[in-house]
């Protein structure tokens, strides 16, 4: 039997049992629900809401920013209401007097990160670890390293 002839046969049936396989014993699902899974399970749908009135972007991006400084303007003022407390909360007596969150500034709220984000978690105001002395003096005398 020649290849040519032995490969008309056998493809039929090779074709076959891999549909079988594929479709009926759930392989092709399980494949599917692997992949849906490794893309962080973001799944599509549609948004179905009615369209609501438009105003001049003029007016909402005013409106936006009114509420942003609002939000800010709050955040800040529950914040020193929870430093307050705290300090109540410790005792004037503890630490002699010192105010322990003299000069520091709430955490910033957990943004959500995108998948493959390495610095998602970061806040961009972060400088970051001084790596300027990471290897002692050897960094003033790294031509003799090198050789």
């Amino acid at each position: 039997m020649k290849k040519s002839e032995l490969k008309t046969v056998l493809r039929p049936l090779i074709k076959e049992c891999v549909k079988e396989v594929m479709f009926e014993d759930g392989v092709l699902s399980g494949l599917i629900s692997e992949v849906v899974q490794g893309l962080g399970g973001q799944v599509l749908s549609e948004n179905t809401t009615t369209p609501r009135q438009t105003t001049p972007a003029k007016q909402n991006d005013a409106e936006v920013a009114r509420q942003q400084q609002v939000a800010k303007i709050k955040a800040m003022e529950q914040a020193a209401e929870t430093r307050k407390r705290m300090n109540e909360a410790v005792g004037k007596s503890a630490y002699g007097g010192v105010d322990l969150f003299e000069g520091t500034t709430p955490a910033p709220a957990a943004t959500e990160s995108k998948q493959g984000d390495p610095l998602g978690g970061v806040s961009p105001n972060d400088a970051g670890v001084d790596i300027s002395n990471l290897f002692g003096g050897a960094n003033k005398t790294w031509h003799r390293h090198n050789k």
